[in-house]
């Protein structure tokens, strides 16, 4: 199965760190928050990759066509022909990355229906190039066989950014938890689609306020829940919270729940 990444968002409430880059390529322990996305997926065998961009989209092509030379020692050859030589090897090889300019200003829902010839008629991941989970892919893809559904996304209970205080009448706390778990379940962005979702896209379109409401409407849509780790990276708060935890040796999303 492919994996479908949508990397093409402006960045707006992270502006001090995609003025000059895409949200996408903002590093976390030296490597793009991208490439911890896609070792997630690869770790699970899922190593073709299908990267739609767009704000500043060309700065991950770059990272992609140079990242042997990123990556590997090497030795150039000179001459006529000229050829470059690598020497080793990393983890990385086999991996089938396609990159794609999904157009600066589009729509989630049209980058996807842009990307349909090189999608193709099998179901496919989809997520976004900004958040991490230690999603288990093959329960959810066991959720999405099993419901029928046209697309299923994966929820959980995100943490709430405050402190939540329960106060009596006569104004004494009876109760603090400090950042506790909600009780809402969200789309953390971890999705199994069918090529039928091609029929509930349009160009111009969002993802998440047209083709989902319009399948959960139709009773094509499904919800695999996730139990374990989910860090969005929305703002550089959260970003801080990422570098902390692979600082520390403690980073969740590289092991499946």
């Amino acid at each position: 199965m492919k994996a479908v990444i949508l990397a093409g968002g402006l960045g707006t409430r992270m502006r001090e760190e995609t003025e000059f880059r895409p949200k996408p390529m903002v590093e976390v322990g030296g490597k793009p928050i991208l490439w911890h996305l896609m070792k997630i997926f690869a770790a699970q065998g899922v190593t073709e990759f299908i990267i739609l961009t767009g704000y500043k989209g060309k700065m991950i092509k770059r990272y992609f066509h140079d990242y042997s030379y990123l990556n590997r020692d090497f030795t150039i050859h000179i001459g006529e022909p000229p050829h470059v030589e690598y020497h080793g090897s990393h983890e990385e090889d086999g991996w089938k990355v396609t990159v794609l300019d999904t157009g600066e200003l589009s729509l989630t829902g049209e980058r996807i229906l842009r990307a349909k010839k090189h999608i193709g008629d099998e179901p496919f991941f989809l997520t976004y190039g900004d958040g991490l989970a230690n999603v288990n892919l093959g329960e959810l893809l066991k959720t999405h066989s099993n419901t029928g559904a046209t697309l299923t996304i994966s929820t959980s209970r995100p943490h709430s950014r405050f402190g939540v205080v329960a106060v009596s009448n006569g104004g004494l706390v009876e109760h603090f938890s400090e950042k506790p778990q909600g009780q809402e379940l969200v789309n953390i962005g971890f999705m199994v689609a069918n090529a039928a979702i091609f029929d509930h896209l349009s160009m111009g379109s969002a993802l998440e306020d047209g083709a989902i409401p319009s399948l959960a409407k139709k009773a094509l849509l499904s919800a695999h829940r996730h139990e374990g780790f989910w860090q969005p990276m929305d703002t550089v708060r959260e970003l801080k919270i990422l570098v902390e935890l692979w600082e520390t040796g403690a980073a969740p999303w590289t092991r499946p729940a």
